[in-house]
């Protein structure tokens, strides 16, 4: 998967290669029967042709659905589309939208083509979208109307963005209609270049230990391999179906309800957005099997006072739930209140998605045992794609109970982060994906290993489900005027996993309010970003060589675990 013309030294190359090992099988043997991504499509529209692939539930209502031939004509037309704009093999192209048919489209247009989707959150900031715009050379940009003026502002400072096109509303009159476009083109598309298994399929740009993010780059096997183990998993099969209600600018989106559904043959109901109250009744309407979530989402329903009477869920199998801290207590209260089992996993956007689950097929007994017996509940037994161990700092494998940092080797593990040399260099070092993160593993009367995360060694705060870089925030409390030191400090909370607040140390004889802080940082800062709780010290806690000791704060925020924290503009 890493190729000698990749920008990396031999040793850093050998150890990502080492990595992308599977018990000594490397991915340049693949386990998936299919070529490209392409190939998959392909096969599914012939196999299942008038078979419903893809519902889209928008936020009005409007439900739209494209059976599996429908789906990939509109793919080949938009490669086609994307062909005569220039874009080749290898190419960026981003998307700038919420959850929308659409933008599925666009995803599978490029992988037809072996061009790379580097996928926009509009949530983030105008120059951190100028920096993954500029950083992954991106050179088309599908733009839903409502960022489109956004957009342009920003484009004016990234020279190698060449065209945007518009979605949905036809606003501009100079700037090419992504429907009108498209309707100009064929149904069949032949690519010039087929891509391989080893091309470049998406950049996700994640939030690192640094202000700047890091671009993840996930080549066409890393999603087919993957979603073919996800599918595995979790028994899924052509008469079901699976739903959508997490961003599909996050792998879990993208991965889990996207290209496992088609991997598997299956439908998947796709929703602009998360809402308390159409997500049981969609459910029960479209008689879906499965659907993946992030703690934050099972809080808002615990707290939606729904009655369930009114929905059918007998085909509701089980929730898979990752991407976030998630607690014994809101396990528990979620799977007593719902009587649906939660299937916890774990994995990273630099493992393609999910490494690891709860079996599905342990008895309620045992079932409960490994989500309750331990103090954490456990994120489950590695798939088969991949292998897990617990590392001490130095590398070195340690045995059952023991803390040390989770590790990940195998087949879905990324190609690198791209352009970023010392970052690979530290998370490859010793042969294996070092994911920061720290847990620990039981063994079960099979020999299988069970794993638990107990906390991050790296310094992420984790905000239902979307990684925030501390250092961010600390930039801007130490710009205010009046604070002598500040930094973020992630506190447990019920309803997003953890939440932002602030520890502040004001300069002498000047005194803050909470609201004060508070107000500063949201003119410079995005909601989800902004500290909702600060905490004033007379020091700041540092460990010998500087550095803030966060860990060692968040009991101060206690008091706040319970509290939603609402925008209100």
């Amino acid at each position: 998967m890493t190729s000698p013309a990749d920008p990396l030294p031999e040793t850093v190359s050998g150890k990502i290669l080492n990595a992308q090992t599977l018990e000594g099988i490397p991915p340049s043997s693949p386990m998936v029967p299919y070529k490209n991504i392409g190939d998959l499509l392909r096969e599914k529209a012939e196999q299942y042709e008038h078979k419903p692939f893809l519902i889209f539930y928008s936020d009005e209502g409007y439900r739209k659905e494209y059976v599996y031939h429908e789906f990939c004509e509109e793919a080949c037309r938009t490669a086609n589309f994307l062909q005569a704009c220039g874009i080749k093999k290898g190419d960026r192209i981003a998307t700038v939208s919420f959850n929308h048919s659409d933008t599925v489209i666009q995803y599978f247009a490029a992988f037809l083509l072996g061009a790379v989707v580097v996928p926009i959150n509009v949530g983030e900031d105008d120059e951190r979208i100028a920096y993954i715009l500029q950083n992954s050379n991106t050179k088309l940009a599908f733009v839903r109307d409502q960022f489109l003026e956004r957009i342009q502002k920003i484009s004016e400072n990234v020279p190698s963005l060449q065209l945007l096109v518009q979605t949905g509303k036809a606003s501009k009159s100079n700037i090419p209609h992504f429907a009108t476009e498209i309707d100009k083109h064929s149904p069949v598309f032949k690519p010039a270049s087929p891509p391989s298994l080893t091309d470049e399929a998406l950049i996700v740009y994640t939030s690192g230990t640094t202000g700047l993010p890091k671009g993840v780059v996930l080549v066409q096997y890393n999603l087919l391999v993957d979603a073919m183990a996800i599918a595995e998993w979790h028994r899924i099969s052509d008469d079901q179906r699976m739903m959508c209600v997490l961003p599909i600018h996050h792998v879990n989106g993208t991965v889990v309800t996207l290209m496992t559904p088609l991997y598997a043959g299956c439908g998947v109901v796709l929703n602009q957005k998360f809402h308390p109250d159409k997500f049981f009744e969609r459910i029960s309407s479209e008689r879906v099997t499965v659907v993946s979530v992030v703690p934050t989402l099972l809080q808002f329903l615990l707290h939606a006072k729904l009655n369930m009477d009114a929905y059918k869920l007998a085909h509701l199998r089980h929730i898979i739930c990752g991407a976030g801290p998630l607690t014994v207590e809101l396990a528990m209260k979620f799977e007593q209140q719902f009587n649906i089992p939660i299937i916890h996993g774990y994995g990273l956007s630099e493992t393609t998605c999910y490494s690891c689950f709860l079996p599905i097929d342990l008895t309620p007994k045992e079932h409960k045992m490994w989500m309750s017996d331990f103090g954490y509940p456990s994120i489950g037994v590695p798939l088969p794609v991949n292998e897990m161990a617990i590392h001490d700092e130095n590398g070195n494998e340690l045995g059952e109970g023991e803390k040390g940092e989770i590790v990940i080797r195998g087949h879905n593990v990324m190609k690198y982060y791209f352009q970023n040399a010392e970052a690979n260099e530290k998370t490859f070092a010793f042969n294996w994906f070092r994911s920061g993160d720290e847990g620990f593993f039981k063994y079960d009367e099979q020999n299988r290993k069970f794993f638990f995360i107990t906390g991050r060694i790296k310094e992420l705060i984790i905000r239902g489900g979307v990684n925030i870089s501390p250092f961010e925030i600390d930039e801007v409390l130490m710009k205010m005027p009046g604070v002598h030191a500040g930094f973020a400090v992630a506190f447990e909370n019920d309803w997003y996993g953890e939440e932002v607040g602030a520890y502040v140390m004001t300069k002498d004889g000047i005194e803050l309010a909470e609201s004060e802080v508070i107000a500063y940082c949201r003119k410079h800062l995005p909601f989800a970003k902004s500290p909702k709780v600060v905490v004033f010290g007379k020091d700041v806690p540092v460990t010998s060589t500087g550095k803030y000791q966060r860990n060692r704060c968040k009991d101060l925020f206690t008091q706040w675990k319970a509290i939603q924290f609402t925008e209100h503009k």
